[in-house]
């Protein structure tokens, strides 16, 4: 490794996966950001290593101009990033902000502990966990802080987490990212001298121009950096931020699994499902939920075979499965037409309606 451990960033994902970044690589700062609530001082042999170091990679094959790879690894050529899987630890090279390159690869290692990652909400009620996977813009932001002024609930995430075999549920509180539409949700972030926010109006048109330009803004950090910190689209706070002397908890065993989704309907409706139509719905959108960068790196690995699309794929379905197994699992749907404060309002009603049934029936 050529990272030096006395000038590293280092992350304990759970005690499963650690991380070490290159403080003097460009992805540091955003990385410092991103993964702040796993920092520790604690110097251990690293899962994932993070620096600006590229390896070599003689004879390597080509994928037109797109990729290079060898037998364990990849170069995406466009976006300068290669990735390196050397048996059961993996190296990140590049010159840009690597959060969407570490995402996949996170993914991948954490499955090799038991471990699968989720893009979902994350609450803990009464000591027991409940995810809540769901698309962008459902309303997983707005229903956290409806839970959270309710008693006995606590705050694991509302983005990402980790779902363990054992059906133990891994917080990720990583920044929040607070748009225009949750003013009066979380009025007390807007108050006092704030950065300036478009109208709600116009933050869906910003946000897919966001979409758009991203994949290009990441290749140079400072400007990456820059347009995440004044983005007029959102303001990025910490758990403790947003929900100012309420607990943060980091593990909970699992209760139930609630999938919500917009949909075309006039009203709010919740339908049982199985636990393998959840782990389906939980891969799909955890992969489809990434960065377009992200998704171009699972990509990339499996079509070079340095990790094969069975693998990866069957493997966490295994993980979720397990997870799973007896745990109820229920789809919500709420319409389309609702705005996120509407959605989160039903939401909420029919997470209250059901978990006492799921909770008695769990202890």
């Amino acid at each position: 490794m050529r990272t030096s451990q006395t000038n590293a960033l280092h992350f304990d994902i759970h005690g499963r996966v650690t991380i070490r970044v290159d403080a003097k690589a460009p992805a540091a700062h955003q990385l410092r950001s991103m993964l702040a609530c796993f920092a520790t001082d604690a110097e251990r042999p690293a899962d994932i290593v993070v620096d600006d170091q590229p390896e070599p990679m003689p004879d390597a094959g080509l994928l037109e101009h797109e990729l290079a790879y060898t037998e364990d690894s990849v170069r995406f050529n466009a976006d300068r990033v290669q990735v390196v899987r050397d048996g059961e630890q993996w190296r990140i090279h590049g010159a840009g902000e690597l959060l969407t390159s570490v995402v996949p690869v996170l993914d991948a290692a954490m499955i090799g502990r038991g471990a699968a990652m989720i893009h979902a909400a994350t609450m803990a009620y009464r000591g027991q966990a409940i995810a809540l996977p769901a698309a962008g813009g459902t309303g997983k932001t707005s229903t956290a802080a409806k839970l959270m002024r309710r008693d006995g609930w606590s705050f694991m995430g509302d983005d990402w987490a980790f779902l363990a075999e054992d059906a133990t549920l891994l917080g990720y509180a990583k920044p929040m990212f607070i748009k225009p539409h949750h003013r009066a949700i979380y009025p007390h972030l807007f108050e006092g001298v704030r950065k300036p926010l478009v109208p709600s109006q116009l933050s869906q048109g910003v946000g897919r121009l966001t979409t758009i330009v991203h994949p290009y803004v990441i290749r140079y950090p400072r400007l990456a950096d820059f347009s995440r910190r004044w983005s007029p689209e959102h303001r990025m706070v910490t758990a403790e931020t947003a929900f100012p002397g309420r607990k943060v908890t980091t593990s909970a065993p699992l209760a139930a699994a609630v999938y919500v989704e917009r949909f075309e309907g006039s009203r709010t409706r919740i339908v049982e499902r199985t636990a393998d139509w959840m782990v389906d719905r939980m891969i799909g959108n955890f992969h489809i939920e990434m960065a377009g960068f992200s998704q171009q790196v699972v990509t990339g690995l499996a079509a070079t075979s340095v990790v094969p699309w069975r693998e990866h794929f069957a493997a966490k379905g295994v993980v979720l499965s397990k997870a799973l197994d007896g745990r109820p699992c229920h789809l919500l749907q709420v319409p389309s037409a609702y705005t996120a404060d509407e959605a989160s309002d039903d939401i909420v009603r029919h997470l209250e309606q059901l978990l006492p049934s799921v909770l008695d029936e769990q202890a």
